[in-house]
């Protein structure tokens, strides 16, 4: 499958101080997790970095919430990271209460009650575009071991 490069969205740096979240499994991170979230950060002044919380990680590779948050804090990608609600994604933007919700090309909200936070909110959604990474997990290795 070919994949053709988009732009990204222009970050709005109108407002003075902007949250950006971000969230994810981040069983195995790759080139492509680091990258999203190095143009994450270009939407704000602070970047919080949500784990999905275990009850909601059902990858087959999936990894404790414990071994990941220790991996993601000793990359220091992020200004925060946390463990995501047990509850739900929507749990997780109300307590945080971002300006910018960042998501990958292949995620989208979860669902009706997480889209009713957001625009009650008032969060900016952005999707990222596709980049290449994702198959290179391996070479990241070194930088979470």
């Amino acid at each position: 499958m070919t994949r053709t490069r988009r732009r990204l969205p222009v970050p709005d740096r109108t407002r003075s101080s902007e949250t950006v979240f971000v969230a994810g499994c981040y069983n195995r991170v790759h080139k492509a997790h680091l990258r999203m979230l190095r143009w994450a950060r270009t939407y704000g002044d602070r970047l919080i970095l949500v784990l999905a919380h275990d009850a909601h990680n059902h990858k087959p590779n999936a990894l404790p919430a414990a071994l990941r948050l220790r991996r993601m804090l000793g990359l220091g990608t992020a200004d925060q990271v946390v463990v995501g609600e047990r509850g739900s994604f929507a749990d997780s933007l109300r307590r945080y209460r971002p300006g910018v919700l960042v998501l990958g090309y292949d995620q989208r909200l979860p669902d009706a009650e997480t889209k009713r936070i957001v625009d009650a909110l008032g969060i900016r959604v952005i999707v990222l575009p596709w980049s290449p990474g994702k198959e290179e997990h391996h070479a990241c290795r070194h930088l979470i071991s």
